[in-house]
């Protein structure tokens, strides 16, 4: 078997990187819950769905994926990552930095995103999501980032697991963060922050 080799470039890698999907099964959801009307919290319970389906960000419109970014995003101070078996892309990474009118920075300049995390569902459970997410914060740290951001979804409970194992604390649940979109105004908003 083929070694597995963590690419780092810019945009130049985008092609390849739109090359591995992102997509993956919905069994259960996180519901959020208010305890006290709020005042007591939020509490998160695991509730297995009755018909799973499949998400995939890169079909959510016809601007979505990779390929698109550089059109809504000033990209060039981004780093891609791949994790190349051969020729073959398994997994990527994206961290994103320093962009003007990127929401997600939140007008910091000592905060880093991880934009994107994918991995070919052929190559799940090899340790290639840890290895591309070990990478994105050490570049993030090397380059006097001081916090790493992540947004996810109540829906991607696999993710949220994910994050948590890494290391990641989850910092903020915004419960109507989609409420503008109809196909995912049922989903709620988790961020999850690392401290470099």
């Amino acid at each position: 078997m083929t070694s597995i080799e963590i690419q780092e470039g810019g945009v130049d890698l985008l092609a390849r990187y739109a090359q591995i999907p992102i997509r993956f099964t919905v069994e259960s959801v996180l519901r959020v819950e208010t305890v006290d009307q709020g005042l007591g919290g939020l509490v998160m319970v695991e509730d297995k769905i009755a018909s799973p389906y499949v998400k995939d960000y890169d079909s959510q419109g016809p601007d979505a994926g990779p390929l698109h970014w550089p059109r809504y995003f000033d990209v060039s101070r981004w780093r891609f990552f791949l994790a190349m078996e051969g020729d073959r892309p398994l997994g990527g990474a994206t961290l994103a930095m320093d962009t003007p009118g990127l929401n997600m920075l939140d007008n910091r300049r000592d905060l880093a995103v991880l934009w994107d995390i994918r991995i070919h569902p052929d190559a799940r459970g090899r340790g290639i999501g840890s290895r591309l997410f070990q990478r994105a914060a050490d570049r993030a740290r090397q380059l006097g980032y001081k916090q790493l951001k992540v947004e996810t979804q109540n829906v991607n409970v696999a993710a949220c697991r994910f994050y948590a194992g890494q290391g990641c604390t989850l910092g903020a649940i915004h419960r109507h963060a989609y409420a503008a979109f109809p196909n995912v105004a049922h989903e709620a908003m988790l961020l999850w922050y690392l401290e470099l």
